[in-house]
């Protein structure tokens, strides 16, 4: 028994300073821009940095919308499938995996060819087009983990029992969806929301090609012409994910937490 946990913690221990050491390393790293001390120059640097403010909040913008289309389109098709039609489901599945095996260049691509300002729906012949079609580029790139996200987490409950006790009380679709499948998927929800979050946030390929002002091509500019602010902007991209996480799975406990109303 003790062989066993001790096993366990060294499993823990070497996992943790998987992630944890090369965190620490560039914290470090980032605090040496002035020379014999450590500072937040570079910090400094990175926040009265214009073009920083901008695409942080560009990407931000793009990622709250991703997430939030992407969890309408994904949770309803979870639940259709796993209700009515399971003889379906690896053909979703299937569906699902094919961000994974084709390049992002391709997809983009692909993109490109079929709504130029040529094509019958020219989204690249504005700006707002162009923004709608990087959400959708962002949402199939994230709907492997969005889906198997959902997916898990409606595994855990029964949906069949659920949807028969709302009908048979007289609720309609959008009332079972949203008060009784939604609130006990929110688990799934928030951790395919936190992995959709990381991929818009690090994304270069679609961004630097439709040519959108996102956090991704800024990080590719400053780390190929600065030494200490990558570091940095690590660290903040680092630090703000997981605080809106937190944030959002405050909200989450604070909603379930929450007397349903008559």
């Amino acid at each position: 028994m003790k062989a066993q946990r001790l096993g366990a913690w060294i499993a823990i221990i070497l996992g943790a300073s998987y992630f944890i050491i090369p965190l620490i390393g560039t914290i470090e790293f980032s605090l040496r821009m002035r020379r014999g001390e450590y500072s937040l120059d570079a910090y400094q640097s990175v926040f009265s940095d214009i073009q920083f403010r901008e695409t942080f909040g560009y990407s931000m913008l793009m990622a709250l919308l991703t997430i939030v289309f992407g969890m309408l389109l994904v949770v309803p098709t979870a639940y259709w499938v796993r209700l009515r039609l399971p003889q379906m489901r690896p053909v979703v599945e299937f569906i699902t995996l094919l961000p994974l095996v084709i390049p992002a260049i391709v997809i983009v691509f692909g993109y490109l060819r079929m709504y130029n300002s040529s094509s019958y729906l020219p989204l690249t012949g504005s700006t707002t087009g162009t923004n709608i079609l990087l959400v959708f580029s962002y949402i199939t790139l994230s709907l492997p983990y969005m889906y198997r996200a959902v997916d898990t987490a409606m595994r855990a409950i029964d949906v069949r029992t659920l949807t028969e006790a709302a009908e048979s009380l007289g609720a309609r679709w959008t009332t079972i969806m949203f008060k009784c499948i939604f609130p006990n998927v929110m688990s799934g929800v928030l951790s395919g929301a936190f992995i959709t979050l990381a991929i818009v946030m690090g994304e270069f390929t679609f961004a630097a090609l439709l040519n959108r002002p996102a956090f991704g091509p800024y990080l590719q500019l400053v780390g190929a012409n600065k030494a200490y602010e990558p570091s940095a902007l690590a660290v903040i991209a680092f630090s703000i994910t997981w605080l809106s996480m937190g944030l959002l799975n405050l909200v989450s406990r604070v909603g379930k937490a929450r007397p349903a109303k008559a």
